[in-house]
């Protein structure tokens, strides 16, 4: 039987970000850090909401499709060339997938409806907008937060945790705190949200 529309796109979505060429290394194995990543974001958007649709599902997928092509150092090194910089990336992100989607026999409504949501648009009053965000913080808590954590100043973390915490739904809130933080990291998450 032939892949469907869906397993394609995806499949395309990751050789994609196989071509990353920044890597992580564990147990003797190499991974392309944004392939893992968006493997990381489709597994937890199933985790959390096993009934997503399959405009979330490739949203979540392709989140940061080709990122290591706009690096932060293309913009200035301050917070408007930040949020710049973030910027370019969601509108880059939207149209690869638009064009892979596109490519696979996709309707333009579907498209849109998935650039959307990559766009992060209306979060906080579009449901599956607001999904990708806390699916966006819960893969950032789950997967990176420690080791981040081990890079920066106490008062940074808190600062940065409780950014994160602000983006989220009371939903994504219950599922953080079932996260299995070291003793240390759920000290500081406690910290940050008290």
């Amino acid at each position: 039987m032939k892949p469907t529309k869906f397993e394609i796109a995806i499949a395309l979505i990751d050789k994609k970000n196989a071509e990353d060429i920044h890597t992580y290394s564990s147990h003797n194995l190499s991974f392309s850090k944004e392939l893992l990543y968006g493997q990381r974001m489709y597994q937890k958007l199933l985790q959390f909401k096993p009934k997503a649709s399959e405009e979330l599902q490739i949203a979540a997928r392709a989140q940061h499709i080709g990122r290591w092509e706009i690096t932060r150092n293309q913009f200035p090194m301050d917070r408007v060339g930040y949020l710049k910089w973030r910027e370019t990336l969601k509108k880059m992100h939207a149209n690869l997938t638009a064009e892979i989607l596109l490519e696979v026999g996709y309707e333009k409504t579907f498209i849109d409806r998935v650039s959307f949501l990559i766009n992060k648009k209306m979060i906080k009053k579009d449901e599956e907008s607001q999904t990708i965000e806390d699916v966006i913080c819960l893969v950032f808590l789950e997967y990176y937060f420690e080791e981040f954590a081990g890079k920066h100043t106490e008062e940074k973390i808190i600062h940065i945790l409780q950014k994160t915490w602000k983006k989220m739904s009371n939903e994504g809130h219950n599922y953080a705190l079932n996260i299995n933080f070291s003793e240390k990291g759920l000290k500081l998450v406690k910290q940050a949200i008290n």
